[in-house]
C-alpha cells in the first residue's frame, strides 16, 4: 500500500516545557512529553499547566505536542490515566504515545493514539495489527534495518517513527525486566535503574574469563544522520531524538543538528514537506559530537556489525585530544592539535579503568592547569574533552529564533492603503486605513523607508520574506500609519492561524477486529490490568499471562531479550566462524555467564533471530508494585 502523506516531522524530547518550547525555536516539527503521571520517565514529571504552556508554543508554528502515557496500569490506576487522557485533550495536546493497550478499551476523548516502543514493533505482523487497531503513529523498534521497514511501510497507513539520534536500550523496548527483578523498579513503570550499563565480568561455559569489569551491555548512542535519505526511502516520516532526561544544551544541539539535515533533504526533494512552520536560524553551528553521547553507532539500520558496545564506560567521554606528554607539580601537557579553552572539562581513564573528569582552569599552550591535580595521571595517557567551554556557553544563551516567512503586500485603495500578510502555507489577513494620500518628494527614500517600516516585526514570529508595493505611484506613507497597519495584520494573521490549526484527528480501528498475529500471550506482553486482557481477547488471544511485575516468582526467565551478542562481538558467533578458532577455543553453543557481585546472569543465544537473552529471576525480597495478577489463565473460561 503507497503512502500518499510525504510530510516529515522531526520529534525533540522535552524533559519540562521549558525544553519543549526551546526545541520547538530550534527548528522541532514535534515534542514528546511526560504529563503529571504514567510515563516511561518517571522522574520528569510535567503539570497540566505546563503542558498548557507548551502546546500554545508549539501550536503558533504548527508544530505538535505528543504526552508519553507510555508505562502499564494497575487495575485501580485505569480511572486515573481515563480522566488524565481527558485532560490532556482538553489541553489540547496532539496525540497520546502509549504502550498499555487497556486504554484501547476505554471511553477516551478524539485524540490520537501513537504506539510506543515499548510495544515492540520489530515485525510486518505486529505492526500490521497495530495499524488496524486505531494507532495512527508507531514507534518501530529501534534494532530494525532498512529492508524491514520498508516490508513495514508498505503493509500499513500510519505514520511510522524511528530513533535517530540518542541513547539506546540495549534490550528490545518493553522486553526488559532486570530493573524489576532486581529492585522492584520496572522499566514498564517508568522507573529503570539502568543495570545495563553496570560494569560485568564475561565468563565462558568453562569459567574462564573473556572480559573483566567491562560495561558489556552499554551501547554506543544512535546517530542516523548519514541514513535520513535511506529512512525516507524506506516509508519513515517522523524523526526521533531520544533524551527526556537530557539537559538543555543536548536538546538544543541535537535538535538543530537534525533540523539542517533535514532541511537539506527538503530542498532537494520537492515531493517532500515539512510538518510545521518556520524557519529556525542559530548562534551556533550543531556539533552533535560535543554534547552528551557514549561515541555513535548507526545500530542495526545497515546490518548487524562489531562495534556496537560502549564497553569502557557508560559516561561521556568526549572527543579525544591526544597523549599526556609531561606531568608537573600543577599542570600537565598534551600533545593535540584541538584548540582548548580555560574552563573546558577533560578526561582520562585511570590505572583501574575508571574514567576520572577535571575542570582546565587555565589553558598555556601544551600547558593545561586543572582545578585540581590528578594524582594518577601519567606519561602516555589518553586525554579526552568532554566540556568545550567556548562551544557550551552559546548554547547555555539565547541560541536560536525561529520566524514564519511572509509575503507582504502593500496597496493603495481609493480611501487609503491596505496591507495584506501571507504565511507560507497560505494563511493569510488583510488590513485596510483611511488616510491622506501625500506624494513623496523623493522616490528612492519614500519607498526605502516604507520597506524598512513594513519589515520591521519586531518580537513576533514572523520574518518579512517578499515586499510587494502595489501603488500607482511613490505615496509618502507617515510611519505611524505602516505601523499599525502592520501590528494590526499580524495580530488578525496569528489569530488566522491559530484557528485555522487543526489538531490530528484519531484513526478508528479496523472492522471487524484485528486479529492479533499469536493466540497465546507469555508475561513480555505486558499485560498488567483486566482491560488489557479484554482487548486482547477481543482480538482473538486464547491464552494470556500477566506481566512480570505481577508475579512473585516465575523462576528464571529471560530477564532481557537484545539483539546485541556478546558472542558476536567477541569474534566467536558460529554462523560468522564455523569452525574457526575463537578467542578463547573452538566456537561451540555453550552458554556464556555475566557477573556483577553475586549476581550471575546466563547468556543464552537464539542464532535463528540472532537474539541475546539475559537469563535471571526475581531477587528477593521483591518491592511489591500492585495486587498480584493470576500468572495464567484460559481467556475463554474468565
Amino acid at each position: 500500500m503507497l503512502k500518499t502523506r510525504r510530510y516529515l516531522e522531526l520529534l525533540a524530547p522535552a524533559k519540562n516545557a521549558d525544553f519543549g518550547i526551546e526545541a520547538i525555536n530550534h527548528g522541532a516539527d514535534a515534542v514528546y512529553i511526560g504529563g503529571p503521571a504514567f510515563g516511561a520517565r518517571a522522574k520528569a514529571p510535567n503539570t497540566l499547566e505546563d503542558i498548557v504552556r507548551l502546546v500554545k508554543h508549539a501550536h503558533r508554528y504548527h508544530a505538535e505536542v505528543f504526552v508519553a502515557l507510555n508505562t502499564i496500569f494497575h487495575d485501580n490506576e485505569l480511572e486515573g490515566a481515563r480522566k488524565l487522557v481527558h485532560q490532556l485533550h482538553e489541553a489540547e495536546v496532539d496525540a497520546l504515545i502509549v504502550q498499555d493497550m487497556g486504554l484501547l478499551q476505554m471511553d477516551l476523548p478524539p485524540i490520537q493514539l501513537h504506539a510506543s516502543t515499548q510495544t515492540d514493533i520489530r515485525t510486518v505482523e505486529k505492526a500490521v495489527f497495530l495499524d488496524q487497531v486505531g494507532f495512527s503513529q508507531m514507534v518501530l523498534a529501534r534494532e530494525l534495518d532498512l529492508h524491514t521497514i520498508q516490508k513495514i511501510a508498505a503493509a500499513t497507513e500510519s505514520n511510522l517513527e524511528f530513533f535517530v539520534h540518542g541513547a539506546l536500550c540495549v534490550a528490545f523496548s518493553g522486553q526488559c525486566f532486570i530493573s524489576h527483578a532486581h529492585t522492584g523498579r520496572s522499566a514498564n513503570r517508568g522507573e529503570c535503574s539502568q543495570e545495563c550499563r553496570l560494569p560485568f565480568t564475561l565468563e565462558d561455559s568453562k569459567g574462564r574469563i573473556i572480559g573483566k569489569d567491562k560495561h558489556f551491555l552499554s551501547m554506543k548512542d544512535n546517530d542516523q544522520s548519514a541514513n535520513l535519505r535511506a529512512l525516507i526511502a524506506a516509508g519513515v516520516s517522523s524523526f526521533k531524538i531520544e533524551g527526556r532526561y537530557k539537559d538543555l544544551p543536548y536538546v538544543k544541539n541535537a535538535t538543530a543538528h537534525y533540523r539542517q539535515l533535514l532541511d537539506e533533504i527538503l530542498h532537494e526533494s520537492p515531493e517532500l514537506a515539512k510538518s510545521s512552520s518556520g524557519i529556525s536560524t542559530y548562534t551556533f553551528s550543531p556539533q552533535p559530537e560535543k554534547t552528551f553521547n557514549r561515541s555513535a553507532t548507526d545500530y542495526f539500520v545497515n546490518g548487524r556489525k562489531g562495534d556496537i558496545g560502549a564497553f569502557d564506560t557508560p559516561k561521556f567521554s568526549g572527543e579525544a585530544l591526544g597523549l599526556v606528554s609531561k606531568v608537573g607539580k600543577d599542570f600537565f601537557e598534551v600533545e593535540s592539535d584541538v584548540q582548548l579553552h580555560n574552563g573546558d572539562g577533560v578526561c582520562f581513564f585511570d590505572v583501574h579503568k575508571e574514567l576520572v573528569g577535571l575542570r582546565i582552569n587555565t589553558v598555556d599552550g601544551k600547558k593545561l592547569f586543572p582545578n585540581e591535580m590528578p594524582a594518577d595521571i601519567r606519561n602516555n595517557m589518553q586525554v579526552y574533552r568532554n566540556r568545550d567551554h567556548a562551544f557550551m556557553r552559546l548554547l547555555e544563551k539565547d541560541s536560536a529564533q525561529r520566524n514564519i516567512q511572509l509575503q507582504m503586500i502593500f496597496a493603495e485603495t481609493s480611501d487609503g492603503f491596505a496591507l495584506s500578510v501571507t504565511d507560507d502555507v497560505g494563511f493569510s489577513a488583510t488590513v485596510n486605513c483611511v488616510a491622506e494620500k501625500q506624494v513623496a518628494d523623493n522616490i528612492t527614500k519614500a519607498e526605502a523607508s516604507l520597506r524598512e517600516n513594513l519589515s520591521k516585526l519586531g518580537n513576533t514570529n514572523f520574518a518579512a520574506n517578499e515586499i510587494y508595493l502595489q501603488t500607482t505611484q511613490a505615496w509618502f506613507v507617515p510611519a505611524s500609519v505602516v505601523n499599525n497597519l502592520r501590528r494590526e495584520a499580524i495580530e488578525q494573521l496569528e489569530q488566522v492561524r491559530l484557528t485555522g490549526y487543526q489538531r490530528p484527528q484519531p484513526k478508528p480501528p479496523a472492522v471487524p477486529p484485528a486479529i492479533f498475529p499469536e493466540d497465546t500471550l507469555s508475561y513480555l506482553a505486558n499485560v498488567y490490568n483486566q482491560k488489557a486482557r479484554h482487548f486482547y481477547e477481543k482480538h482473538g488471544v486464547k491464552l494470556i499471562a500477566s506481566a512480570y511485575e505481577a508475579n512473585k516468582e516465575l523462576g528464571e526467565v529471560p530477564l532481557m531479550i537484545t539483539k546485541h551478542c556478546l558472542r558476536f562481538s567477541h569474534g566467536m558467533c558460529p554462523k560468522e566462524a564455523k569452525g574457526v578458532i575463537g578467542v578463547q577455543g573452538t566456537v561451540t553453543a555453550e552458554p556464556m555467564t555475566l557477573i556483577n557481585g553475586n549476581d550471575r546472569f546466563t547468556l543464552k543465544f537464539d542464532c535463528k533471530p540472532c537474539e541475546m537473552h539475559v537469563m535471571g529471576s526475581i531477587r528477593k525480597p521483591v518491592i511489591k508494585m500492585g495486587p498480584p495478577q493470576t500468572v495464567m489463565f484460559h481467556a475463554k473460561n474468565k
